[in-house]
């Protein structure tokens, strides 16, 4: 009998699945499309076999899928909500160092605020 797992750790899993630069990269190029391997081979620059490894994962995973045309594989997203995903992460990641250049100008500001008092 399979045991329930709770979401917050099957959206644990789902984000650690998620964790390789190489990973997102490959999502982040097949949002404009479907590409055969060879094209996100030119646009990642790794090893053939560590780009084979990391499309496995995305594959077991089921947010990218396979199509084999002649010797050729084609990899897309699964779904858009895969595109999304990206582009929500691309809207926080903007956001937070949004917020850390402005911190980093009011440190600055108040570093040369001290400096003119003690001369």
């Amino acid at each position: 009998m399979a045991v329930a797992v709770p979401l917050y750790q099957a959206k644990a899993e789902f984000f650690r699945m998620l964790g390789h630069p190489v990973r997102i990269r490959v999502l982040e190029l097949l949002q404009d499309g479907p590409m055969p391997v060879r094209d996100l081979l030119s646009q990642i620059e790794v090893e053939r076999s560590s780009l084979s490894q990391q499309l496995a994962v995305l594959r077991r995973s089921g947010i990218v899928t396979a199509v084999r045309d002649g010797d050729t594989v084609i990899y897309a997203l699964a779904g858009g909500d895969v595109a999304e995903l990206m582009r929500a992460a691309r809207r926080i990641l903007t956001d937070l160092l949004a917020g850390q250049q402005d911190l980093l100008a009011t440190l600055r500001e108040a570093e040369k605020n001290e400096l003119a008092k003690s001369t």
